[in-house]
Parts: C-alpha cells; structure tokens; sequence
C-alpha cells in the first residue's frame, strides 16, 4: 500500500481535458504538488458531489489536480463537459493506476468487476506522496480543508 513518505509509483493512462492524449505521471511533477482524486464511477453521485466540490469549492491554484477512474477516456470527456469540470480526468480502464495506488473497489453488485476506489494522494514536486486519505465507506468524501491543508503543506 503507497503511503505517506513513499515516492509515488509511476502510470500511465489517458489524459481527458479539452482533448485526449496520453499521461505519465512523471511528466507531470516537477512544478506543483500533484492531487490524484480516485473516483469510482463518473455520472454516479457521490462522485459527481466529490468532483463537483473540486470544482466549485477547492482552491485549485498551486496545484495539478488530477481526477481518477477506470472509465473510458469518452466516457470521460462526455462527464467532464456536462458538468463543466476544470481539471483534468484520467481515464485508467487498464486499471494501472488504481492498482499502483492500491485504490481498487470491488463492484460486483453493479456488475463490474472492479472500479476506483474514492481516495486522494498528493505528490510533493520531488514526488514523494506527502498526504493520502481512503474511503472508509460508499459515500464519503474528503475532508477537503485538510486536502486544502496538505497541498499547501507539499507546496513548500
């Protein structure tokens, strides 16, 4: 399991902002603290309460937030557009990441096998993982004052 101190274990996957194009995540540290928000399922409603709340009421400046799902990057670009998301979306239908993380959700009930488990990592610019939080249950979210808190932490 990646925990706070580890470096972070590298992936790779689509990247969905205006358009799609592939990500590394390596490529993506250096400058800011990086947020990964892992989310099970776009257009569910815990999800989209989460990323909605990224949009409207996290203070996204000094950091790359990135959120994370095993859905297909169209499924993605089509979630990111309904509900005017500002960040960008990985898609990681190979499930790489959420591996990587150990950020993976059984979902059998739903019929799917395997899904995202809700979880955030934030990445310091020498990528060391310096905050990580897990879902305990279906429905809860962050504390997002004390995401707020640990991206300004990694920033310095």
């Amino acid at each position: 399991m990646v925990d706070v101190g580890d470096d972070a274990p590298d992936f790779t996957a689509s990247l969905v902002t205006d358009g799609m194009e592939p990500f590394r995540l390596s490529d993506h540290l250096g400058d800011e603290p990086v947020v990964l928000a892992f989310f099970p399922a776009a257009f569910s409603n815990t999800c989209t309460d989460e990323m909605e709340a990224f949009r409207d009421g996290f203070d996204r400046d000094g950091c790359t937030l990135l959120g994370v799902s095993t859905d297909l990057p169209h499924a993605l670009a089509a979630y990111r557009a309904q509900y005017d998301l500002p960040f960008g979306l990985v898609g990681d239908p190979d499930q790489h990441a959420i591996e990587a993380y150990d950020a993976v959700e059984d979902f059998e009930h739903y019929g799917v096998e395997t899904v995202a488990r809700r979880a955030v990592f934030v990445i310091d610019a020498d990528g060391t993982v310096t905050y990580r939080w897990l879902a305990e249950h279906a429905g809860q979210e962050p504390d997002y004052d004390a995401l707020a808190e640990a991206v300004s932490d990694a920033a310095v």
